[in-house]
């Protein structure tokens, strides 16, 4: 096996191995496909690479990148590994024999992997049409594996004779199987489950064989409709997320979900009591099999570790989480938001009481895993999650980013597997130093990336601008509340209303009343106003606003011209003068910031090649050059 960590690169149309750190370079003998690749995987073992063509599967050695040999089987959709890898199954788009008996062709075959050997063998083939709960199942030493041959019964196989059952699990009494699942481990044991249908509850059971007539640990519930099982590596838990597609309180979008936990021996089967109310969002054991992480809640989410037993163990404070992954030797912990979150990726010490040793952000992630060696972490953009911006990245657990390759379209990705052994302890890695130097794909990345914030920052302080407001060095900011308030008239802007006067006393504008007019509707503990202070207040808004796009830059010239008008009205002549000096007072500062280097947006330079249609409808309306705002076009 190669020395250096391998990835899969899987596009529509060809598929890529690359070698990771510390090379991050293409296997070089691989030849890449060039017609349509639906699937392709690495064997549990890491001893052969297996993607689908057209006409037949081909099986490579993923270290030299050789062809070893291929599978004659057309339209493969999906394929599966057992659990060491010597053993392939395939699901092929469902065939009729003839048309004239209505007859279907076998369309599930499991062959045996001869590498050494550049062959393989067919040991048994059966139909199913439906595209899940196909894959059959194998026990971790491979020696036994099952299927489902019917909605309630589970068959069970010798690899010596596969034509026939060596003991079967019928549960035609209890209801249709939906799901089911083999343990690894040395005593294997199968988990089921059976949705409630007609007033029945639903129920698991785990089953140690070749023991199936009596369960050794069972658990009944009415709030069931799909699960999800998860066992520990060692085989002697297994996990349970029970969920419902409709929420019965109508509190949740997404409907329950519940989460057991069962022992194969039947010592304990319990229900992991969660203090937050939301969906559960991911679970996954750690390596060692002796404890597990729960992420779960409405947002920001909680993330709580459990001992083998269903005991807390230690909770994180809540964050925007939906993703924990432990890394292969346990020691350090992974937890972000993905999805629909903004992708921040937290690194927790497990040995060191879950401290915090790093954080970076991974945007629109859709596949993250951790390298074999426990030291890098794969995440890639994919298709059809997302449709752009599809690349992978690898990172060293510090947050470093160490690789990075772009794709028009990436429909798949994943690490070789590889064991511990062929690393150096992690004691050796530490997260103040990156161990090997970034690919150079990534260092130009980076640099892209910070030149372009730093032209954002070079703007401004990082909030939004309008293009009017923007590079305005000279010019204060403000905030909403002192606009607010100078906008209502209050600290020290200017008012319409006198304080002491009769318009300003409540009790004077109550009892003032028009005969034969509806009374004005009072807002309880609001100051109320008449028509004339009404029209002053909207005057003095308008002002407002003039003064917040010239930002002091005429040093108070227009509020000599708001006295002329205070109570007065403008004639239709005058508002068209006044909002054309307007947008000639704007082109001309327009003109400077051009005449200084600013930037520009286009509207704005637009704007600037209308001043001579702007000077000539002022001169229509008898408007001259010097002349103040108001006093212009007076007529008696």
């Amino acid at each position: 096996m190669s020395k250096f960590p391998q990835i899969y690169c899987r596009q529509p149309k060809s598929v890529e191995l690359i070698e990771a750190e510390p090379v991050f370079k293409p296997v070089s003998a691989f030849v890449k496909p060039d017609t349509e690749v639906r699937c392709s995987a690495y064997s549990p073992s890491g001893d052969s690479f297996v993607y689908s063509q057209q006409a037949c599967l081909v099986v490579c050695d993923p270290s030299t990148g050789e062809n070893l040999f291929t599978i004659d089987v057309p339209n493969v959709l999906d394929f599966q590994f057992s659990s060491k890898g010597h053993y392939l199954t395939s699901w092929s788009r469902p065939t009729k024999l003839d048309d004239d008996s209505g007859n279907w062709k076998d369309n599930v075959e499991i062959y045996r992997l001869d590498l050494a050997g550049r062959k393989y063998e067919v040991v048994q083939t059966y139909l199913n049409k439906m595209q899940s709960g196909w894959k059959p199942q194998f026990t971790a030493d491979e020696s036994i594996f099952c299927r489902l041959v019917n909605p309630s019964q589970i068959s069970f196989y010798s690899q010596e004779d596969t034509k026939k059952s060596l003991y079967s699990l019928n549960l035609k009494d209890a209801g249709k199987i939906q799901t089911f699942e083999l343990s690894p481990g040395k005593n294997p044991s199968v988990a089921v489950f059976i949705p409630g249908n007609r007033g029945n509850p639903a129920f698991i059971r785990i089953y140690s064989l070749p023991n199936l007539k009596t369960p050794s640990s069972q658990k009944q519930f009415f709030k069931g409709e799909t699960c999800k099982f998860q066992w520990n590596d060692l085989g002697t838990s297994i996990l349970a997320l029970v969920s419902t597609d409709v929420d019965s309180t109508n509190k949740s979008y997404y409907g329950e979900s519940q989460l057991y936990l069962f022992g194969i021996t039947g010592a304990f089967d319990q229900k992991i009591n969660l203090d937050k109310e939301g969906p559960i969002h991911d679970i996954t054991w750690s390596p060692t099999s002796r404890e597990f992480a729960v992420i779960y809640g409405y947002m920001p989410s909680n993330t709580t570790f459990f001992d083998s037993r269903g005991n807390e163990i230690h909770s994180l404070a809540q964050g925007p989480r939906n993703t924990i992954l432990y890394s292969p030797h346990a020691k350090y912990i992974l937890v972000a938001g993905f999805g629909n979150l903004q992708g921040n990726v937290e690194i927790l010490d497990r040995q060191n009481r879950f401290n915090k040793v790093a954080s970076f952000q991974a945007s629109n992630t859709s596949v993250c895993k951790w390298s074999p060696d426990g030291r890098f972490i794969l995440t890639a953009t994919t298709s059809p999650r997302l449709r752009v911006d599809n690349c992978v990245k690898i990172w060293y657990f510090n947050g470093t980013l160490c690789f990075i390759k772009d794709f028009t379209e990436l429909y798949g990705v994943g690490w070789r597997y590889q064991p511990l052994s062929d690393f150096p302890p992690i004691s050796t890695s530490k997260p103040d130093k990156c161990e090997i130097t970034p690919d150079v794909s990534a260092i130009e990345y980076m640099a892209k990336k910070t030149s372009i914030s730093g032209t954002q920052k070079s703007g401004g302080g990082g909030a939004y601008r309008p293009p009017h407001a923007r590079n305005r060095g000279a010019t204060p900011s403000r905030t909403l509340a002192e606009v607010e308030a100078q906008r209502m008239g209050r600290g020290g802007s200017r008012s319409s209303i006198i304080p002491g006067s009769a318009n300003s006393s409540t009790e004077s504008f109550v009892n003032r009343r028009i005969p034969g007019t509806v009374p004005a509707r009072i807002v309880p503990g609001a100051m109320p106003v008449d028509k004339k202070v009404k029209k002053k207040k909207r005057h003095h808004r308008k002002e407002n606003e003039d003064a917040t796009d010239s930002a002091n830059s005429d040093n108070g010239e227009d509020n000599g011209n708001e006295s002329l008008i205070v109570g007065g009205v403008f004639s239709l002549e005058e508002k068209k003068i006044r909002n054309l000096l307007k947008k000639l007072r704007s082109i001309q500062k327009l003109k400077v910031k051009q005449t200084n280097g600013d930037f520009l947006e286009k509207t704005q330079v637009l704007k600037i090649q209308t001043e001579s249609q702007v000077r000539k409808e002022l001169e229509s309306l008898g408007w001259k050059e010097g002349q103040s705002e108001t006093g212009n076009n007076n007529k008696d």
